[in-house]
């Protein structure tokens, strides 16, 4: 017998394409620790995966989802195994048409109510990915910060000229949130203004944009170790990210929000 060979790391393109088989639970033991294994290192496949699940699960609260009949599926199993589908009666083939056809309209249908809730969800995994990269670049030496200031009145005009609005900076250092200072970065192809808190040991990123959409309540979550939450107040855009814990995080939101 040859030498035992390892399997090349699995790709970007073979995760989207064995997405449905790994959400179904069809991997053995070694096959899903290798899927595994690259969802944890590549935040767009494990975004496709938050997707898959916010769709399933929303097609099955909405009603458009139910169980084939048991007759219909013993029908279905025992034309696959038999291989027999060349002799199938008229009756069964008309009634498998208009079940593809039924299954094409449910889907139809889910799509039709589902995806637009989706989008949502979908957009924001993919920034949230988008602004734990950014904030663990800024972690490398000498990124920290562009202007290292715990004065609010020497970091707020650093940003002018530099940005087309006035980030609102204020200093949190009674609460035990010191303002550092802040830095210019990119977040969806546009230049954002990224203030920069401590945490006893911690650094917290706060990113600061305007917007044009109405405002909404934080959506929290954590990715990768890092908890981040989003939201929109006085027409300006907010995301904040940090490797301290989500109550922390949740307490420096609600000093930026007063």
């Amino acid at each position: 017998m040859g030498p035992h060979r390892r399997r090349p790391p699995v790709s970007c393109e073979q995760t989207r394409l064995i997405l449905h088989a790994y959400f179904d639970s069809e991997f053995d033991a070694v096959r899903a620790a290798e899927f595994e294994g690259h969802l944890q290192d590549c935040a767009e496949c494990m975004a496709a995966l938050e997707t898959q699940k916010l769709l399933r699960d929303a097609i099955h609260r909405s009603g458009l989802y139910e169980r084939a009949p048991v007759s219909l599926r013993r029908a279905v199993r025992s034309q696959f195994l038999a291989g027999r589908e060349s002799i199938t009666t008229a009756r069964f083939s008309s009634w498998r048409w208009l079940s593809a056809a039924a299954a094409v309209a449910i889907v139809a249908v889910a799509a039709w109510f589902v995806m637009p809730v989706l989008r949502g969800p979908s957009q924001e995994l993919t920034l949230a990915a988008e602004i734990v990269d950014a904030h663990l670049r800024s972690l490398q030496a000498g990124h920290l910060t562009d202007v290292a200031s715990t004065d609010q009145h020497t970091v707020k005009p650093w940003f002018d000229g530099k940005v087309d609005f006035a980030p609102p900076v204020r200093d949190f250092s009674d609460q035990g949130f010191p303002l550092l200072g802040g830095r210019l970065d990119v977040l969806g192809g546009r230049t954002v203004a990224a203030l920069v808190y401590g945490r006893r040991k911690h650094y917290v990123s706060v990113f600061v944009q305007p917007t044009n959409e109405e405002d909404h309540p934080p959506k929290s979550g954590s990715l990768r170790g890092y908890a981040w939450s989003h939201w929109r107040n006085n027409s300006m855009d907010y995301w904040i990210v940090s490797d301290t814990s989500p109550a922390d995080l949740e307490a420096l939101r609600r000093l930026l929000a007063q």
